[in-house]
């Protein structure tokens, strides 16, 4: 018994020993899990936290922090005296996230109709580019429509501001600014010319946004944005009003095809109105015809016509060979040169330079210029500004054609004297009566405000340039410019009526009248070319649908310029009654 009790107590105790070594061995087992499984998570936060940190925070950073662009303003165009011609104005622009939103969702049918959008459309490019988290849905739109697109509640669709060209003037500037593209990038005129001036510099800012796309704070300005540097031209509004509301009178009341004015400030070469028929409105492009795009005043080129004789005459003068009070015998009102012949209106026998100028003779100026030859007249004509670019720095200006040869033909010559075989553009036109006008300087002419007196170049003396003026005044007062008087002023100029060039050369029937003057005439202050092209009311002549209106012009912009008149009534009604041949 006692050996059987001692047995079964070793038993036993083997037993509570195995029994504790189990559990002694699983608590270590699970101990030594617990550290392996701890050790791995403390390496991983450090592994997280120290050594791929940078990593994982740019990671996130991808993910929350964005970087957006800060618009900046277009400079402002301003005539003159500061009247805005270009303006940048704020406006919004409606875009979507399609990941958020369902194409289905009933409330896409108003948005489509508040936007003016096709619904089906709209619909469609959400299924399209699903993948996608921008599309624009309708760009530079009025504040009040963002608002009222956004107070649908349609998750996923945005806004933000953006910038939109306005041109207050309207087709009354528009051939002179231009225009931009919905971008802000300059197209056309003066937009396009100092679109590097013009444009601003984007800014740029970091944001916080929720994976919605959501902003939920701005973390820092990188960039401040730049506005655009502002831009004041030489154009005078209210010239510009004026003379665009004759011309396009004149067009219209003549049938033509279209017309140009230039006026320019004898004394600085800025130019202070330029207009051109047909136009357009900048602010609404959905109707626009290309061929109206042009600024016909510096892009298209003619022939210049009858206006040419003074240039002719003060050539004339300068060389020492010819007087005022000089002779030509016109008779018998014609010239021949082979199978060409040159006509006036009719035999003026003997005719001084100052009735030749009155008259508008060609036979007269053209025996001149074979007399001085064609060398003589293309050199005054070059150091005049035709033949080349004016300095006004427009896009697509022409700079027209001023032939020089080697031998010319006498033919040749005289056809240069009255206008024909060379081209110019109004601009050129302009810069050259200008150089009458102010006593021979030649200035560089400018489309933007001068701040300091310009550099000028003698061409022609004063003595030949005031002879040339004297004469220009006769042919208003007496000759082929009778309705070219402004009014109260006293005015000089000469017409022009030259044949238009067509598929076939020289249409009989088309015609381009001009008009370039100068009021007033004993101290000019401003230059004016007029042309309208293809009338096709009857009359057709220079002196009958250009000069009018650079009376009309010419009158009311000496008064708005606070220019004291020089005649009186009486004097008004006497050079109205004038009559001559019209030029």
């Amino acid at each position: 018994m006692t050996n059987l009790s001692a047995r079964s107590e070793q038993t036993s105790s083997r037993v509570q020993r195995l029994v504790a070594g189990l559990k002694a061995w699983r608590f270590y087992s699970v101990l030594g899990v617990f550290l392996l499984v701890m050790l791995g998570i403390g390496w991983r936060l450090t592994d997280l936290l120290v050594v791929d940190n940078d990593f994982l925070r740019q990671q996130g950073d991808v993910r929350t922090i964005r970087m957006e662009s800060i618009d900046a303003h277009r400079g402002v165009v301003t005539d003159r005296h500061g009247e805005p011609l270009a303006v940048s104005t704020p406006v919004q622009t409606v875009w979507a996230n399609p990941s958020e939103i369902d194409p289905e969702h009933p409330k896409l049918a108003v948005l489509a109709r508040l936007l003016e959008l096709p619904e089906g459309e709209l619909r469609q490019r959400l299924r399209d580019y699903a993948s996608r988290e921008f599309i624009y849905l309708r760009r530079k739109v009025q504040p009040a429509m963002a608002k009222e697109a956004l107070a649908l509640g349609l998750g996923g669709i945005y806004a933000r501001q953006e910038y939109r060209r306005y041109y207050p003037a309207g087709e009354v500037t528009a051939h002179v600014v231009g225009f931009t593209n919905i971008d802000e990038e300059g197209q056309e005129g003066i937009e396009l010319a100092y679109n590097q001036w013009l444009e601003g510099e984007p800014g740029a800012k970091r944001v916080l946004k929720d994976r919605r796309g959501h902003l939920i704070k701005d973390l820092m300005l990188v960039r401040e944005a730049r506005p655009g540097k502002d831009l004041e031209l030489s154009i005078d509004l209210r010239l510009q009003y004026l003379a665009y509301r004759e011309l396009k009178a004149v067009v219209g009341a003549h049938k033509a095809r279209g017309g140009t004015l230039v006026m320019l400030d004898v004394s600085t070469g800025e130019v202070l109105a330029m207009v051109n028929q047909g136009s357009y409105n900048p602010n609404d492009r959905s109707q626009l015809a290309v061929e109206n795009l042009r600024n016909k005043a510096i892009t298209d080129l003619f022939e210049p016509g009858s206006t040419i004789k003074p240039l002719t005459i003060a050539a004339a003068l300068e060389s020492g060979q010819y007087s005022a009070n000089s002779t030509i015998d016109t008779s018998p009102g014609y010239r021949r040169f082979g199978r060409f012949t040159i006509r006036d209106h009719r035999n003026y026998g003997m005719m001084d330079l100052t009735k030749i100028i009155v008259k508008s003779s060609n036979v007269g100026v053209s025996k001149i210029a074979n007399d001085l030859g064609g060398d003589v007249l293309s050199n005054l004509f070059s150091r005049m500004g035709l033949g080349q670019a004016t300095g006004v720095g427009f896009p697509g200006e022409a700079v027209g054609v001023l032939p020089a040869r080697p031998k010319w033909r006498p033919v040749e010559e005289a056809t240069l004297s009255y206008g024909y075989g060379l081209s110019v553009n109004a601009l050129q036109l302009a810069q050259a009566y200008m150089v009458l006008a102010n006593g021979g300087i030649r200035y560089p002419v400018s489309l933007l405000k001068q701040e300091q007196p310009p550099q000028g170049q003698r061409v022609l003396s004063e003595k030949v340039t005031f002879e040339v003026r004297q004469m220009l005044k006769d042919a208003v007062a007496k000759g082929t410019g009778g309705r070219a008087q402004p009014g109260l002023y006293a005015a000089g100029g000469k017409t022009g009526t030259v044949h238009l060039v067509g598929a076939h050369g020289y249409e009989d029937s088309m015609y381009k009248a001009i008009f370039a003057g100068m009021a007033p005439i004993d101290d000019p202050k401003i230059v004016t070319v007029v042309a309208v092209d293809a009338p096709q009311s009857g009359e057709y002549y220079g002196g009958e649908v250009a000069a009018p209106v650079f009376a009309r012009v010419m009158g009311d912009a000496l008064r708005l310029l606070n220019v004291k008149p020089e005649l009186e009534v009486s004097d008004v009604g006497a050079s109205a009654a004038a009559t001559g041949d019209r030029g």
